[in-house]
């Protein structure tokens, strides 16, 4: 199974990426030296994750990704900012990397998307017609004074 690189991969180290990365915004958690952090999950692959905080283990540091039930150990392989990238120690199977990215969801149909409900085009009136005739009329004269 083959996972394309993601648009948030821009801007963000990629020299050593193995994986193309999913694009997510979830909530994870990494623990570090028995404390635990509260972080945002912007990207994940199989290798690793791309992580935000406000607090972030330095760099090299030895952690344990949790999201809903997956607890995986690695290390900070970078930190900048906001942001770090977590190196996973063994790489996740197909099937626990798809629980953790969510479906896209469906684009509407051309069939779908015609209109919305109670909001229609009605024709207009002659003398809503009229209105707009003499209002085009007198604002350009008064344009080209």
């Amino acid at each position: 199974m083959r996972f394309t690189p993601a648009a948030m991969d821009e801007g963000y180290p990629t020299q050593n990426r193995r994986q193309g990365r999913s694009a997510v915004c979830l909530t994870a958690t990494l623990e570090s030296a028995g404390v635990s952090l509260p972080v945002i999950l912007r990207n994940l692959s199989q290798e690793g994750a791309l992580v935000q905080s406000s607090e972030l283990p330095a760099e090299g540091a030895r952690v344990l990704f949790h999201r809903q039930g997956l607890s995986v150990p690695g290390r900070i392989a970078w930190s900048q900012s906001r942001l770090a990238g977590v190196a996973f120690d063994s790489p996740l199977y197909p099937h626990e990397l798809l629980r953790h990215i969510p479906a896209p969801e469906p684009r509407a149909t051309a069939a779908q998307a015609k209109g919305r409900p109670g909001f229609k085009a009605k024709p207009l009136t002659t003398a809503e017609r009229a209105l707009i005739e003499r209002w085009a009329t007198e604002s350009a004269t008064k344009l080209g004074e």
